[in-house]
């Protein structure tokens, strides 16, 4: 397997990341999602480009291509994409009292399971580190949970968002940056 690179994402990445997110949300949640969950995901799931301009958006390229991204925020909002305003909230945490946010964790489907996500939530719990935060939060798909669970996340509730009438399963998980 050829390294893995990292770097913070740029607004010229947008275009080949939204087609990355748009490729992971329809291929990797089949098996886990209906049809239907799968296209009522889409509403709640994608790139907030805030987590960009913050800084706080890691790109992961092997070869020169992008084959992953994922971020940390130090904002409220707890998941969704730029699209997904009923979710989105910009108040800046407290890092004495709050979790960073781990968010929009995706792989390209070519290269799941190959490491990147590992990689990429390692870099985004080192950055929160760096920022003060002794705790991280997310909340998780099901095709995403198997990945935290390994990486020492705990589920905290299991919810499930409703879009036009279908539930879409989703898991709020934490980890303690300093256990």
């Amino acid at each position: 397997m050829t390294d893995i690179a990292t770097r913070w994402a740029t607004v010229a990445d947008l275009p080949a990341l939204e087609t990355l997110i748009a490729r992971a949300i329809e291929t990797l949640q089949a098996g886990f999602l209906t049809p239907e969950q799968i296209v009522a995901s889409r509403a709640i799931m994608g790139l907030d480009t805030q987590l960009v301009a913050d800084g706080t958006y890691l790109v992961a390229e092997r070869d020169g291509a992008i084959v992953g991204c994922g971020g940390w925020s130090r904002r409220a909002t707890l998941y969704g994409g730029d699209h997904s305003t009923d979710l989105r909230d910009p108040q800046l945490l407290d890092p004495a009292r709050d979790a960073a946010k781990i968010r929009a964790m995706y792989t390209h489907p070519r290269c799941a399971r190959q490491g990147i996500g590992r990689v990429i939530l390692a870099g985004c719990e080192q950055a929160a580190r760096a920022g003060g935060y002794s705790t991280v939060e997310l909340m998780a798909t099901l095709s995403g949970q198997p990945l935290y669970v390994a990486s020492g996340y705990a589920p905290v509730e299991t919810v499930e968002a409703n879009v036009d009438g279908t539930a879409v399963p989703l898991v709020r998980m934490r980890k303690s940056l300093f256990s």
